[in-house]
């Protein structure tokens, strides 16, 4: 498997000027030479599958061999999520939310939410590391926190599926349980779910209570046990 690497932008002819952090790990950690070949994505579709001419820890140059655009895989998945106090854990679900090809990530503040101060350039890196390791070409949109009543009329105003999982005792379609549209968007509550008020005002704005489980999930782990029924289940 050829070395795989992320660059911002991939504009240019038959040659590309690989940019500084790039050149430092092709030519520093992983020591390769000219002649060799690697791809590069830009996290946008596009697939570029080049071969060194020149090296150096500062910059090195690749001649493309080969353009390709892809789609992205399967439906539009956006997860709205409260974030969590545990940074590490929050990191972790945004690793697993780009593994499963979740295209659009949007923290949200709640009447709950305990932390709404969040390191968006630290979350964006974990989320390109992830692509990378899974061999994918689209990086998912890592938003801004945003307040919940805002994230509620946004998704309001757009064609998107709307779910909200919470774990009060009313009235929830399990998710496996679901007929699922192009778009969806799952909002996931913070550690102490979302307020009634909050649910009455999803509810009055479309948004379907789901179940994603027989058990009490811990936020994070919600967030991808979501994902993955939205990503797996078919139309």
């Amino acid at each position: 498997m050829l070395p795989f690497f992320y660059c911002h932008t991939l504009l240019g002819g038959p040659t590309l000027e690989l940019d500084a952090d790039t050149s430092h790990h092709v030519a520093q950690v992983l020591r390769m030479e000219e002649g060799e070949e690697l791809n590069l994505t830009d996290g946008l579709g596009q697939l570029v599958h080049g071969k060194l001419l020149a090296v150096s820890k500062r910059s090195c140059t690749l001649e493309v061999l080969e353009r390709t655009a892809q789609k992205p895989a399967g439906r539009l998945i956006q997860i709205a999520i409260a974030p969590v106090k545990n940074a590490s854990r929050f990191e972790w679900f945004i690793e697993k939310a780009t593994e499963l090809g979740v295209q659009r990530i949007i923290p949200i503040r709640t009447q709950r939410t305990e932390k709404d101060r969040l390191r968006i350039d630290r979350l964006r890196q974990v989320a390109v590391a992830a692509m990378l390791q899974s061999q994918q070409v689209w990086l998912p949109q890592i938003e801004e926190p945003v307040a919940y009543t805002t994230l509620v009329k946004d998704w309001q105003a757009c064609s998107l599926q709307r779910l909200i999982a919470h774990c009060t005792e009313t009235e929830r379609t399990p998710i496996s349980q679901l007929t699922l549209s192009e778009a969806v968007g799952l909002m996931i509550g913070p550690e102490g779910d979302f307020t009634p008020e909050e649910i009455a005002l999803a509810s009055a704005a479309g948004f379907q209570p789901v179940q994603l489980g027989e058990t009490r999930l811990r936020t994070e782990t919600a967030g991808v046990v979501g994902a993955t029924w939205l990503r797996l289940q078919k139309h």
